[in-house]
């Protein structure tokens, strides 16, 4: 006879990224260029087991961009499915609400990840970032402005 314990383990597991919504006092938005990447992203990465999304990306915030900032609210969760070589997620995007100007003087950029960052209006992204990752910024950014979360699914363009 099989334990729960044993069942629950048996389960599919699904790859989870969490993200963090950051704006300047203009409303433009942060993202940073990873050094093993050619695309922008916005500051997060990947949950780790025994770690919930908002707590990832906690984690994350710190670790790139060297900020000790609340995390706000949950503004999208997106599904992707299994594409190339990509196996299928859950994507989060928090809020991380607006950054002063004192607060982009003291980024410290983790280096050993990280290139730069930049502030980008929302009709201004740059070409070197996902269409999905596009689609999820701009449904993240609509929805500061807004009460609750928006639900995307394979929003590739």
């Amino acid at each position: 006879m099989t334990s729960k314990k044993d069942f629950y383990q048996s389960l599919p597991a699904k790859r989870m990224g969490a993200g963090c919504l950051f704006v300047n006092e203009q409303n433009a938005i942060l993202l940073v260029k990873p050094s093993y990447k050619t695309t922008w992203e916005i500051p997060g990465g990947i949950v780790e087991n025994n770690e919930s999304p908002k707590q990832a990306c906690q984690r994350e915030v710190q670790e790139e961009l060297g900020l000790e900032r609340e995390i706000g609210r949950m503004l999208v969760v997106d599904y992707n499915s299994e594409e190339g070589e990509y196996t299928e997620s859950l994507m989060f995007i928090f809020d991380g609400g607006t950054l002063t100007a004192d607060e982009i003087k003291r980024i410290r950029l983790d280096q050993s990840e990280l290139n730069q960052f930049q502030f980008f209006a929302t009709n201004h992204l740059p070409q070197e970032l996902s269409g999905r990752l596009k689609n999820r910024i701009l449904a993240a950014w609509a929805q500061t402005e807004k009460a609750g979360g928006v639900y995307l699914e394979d929003q590739n363009s």
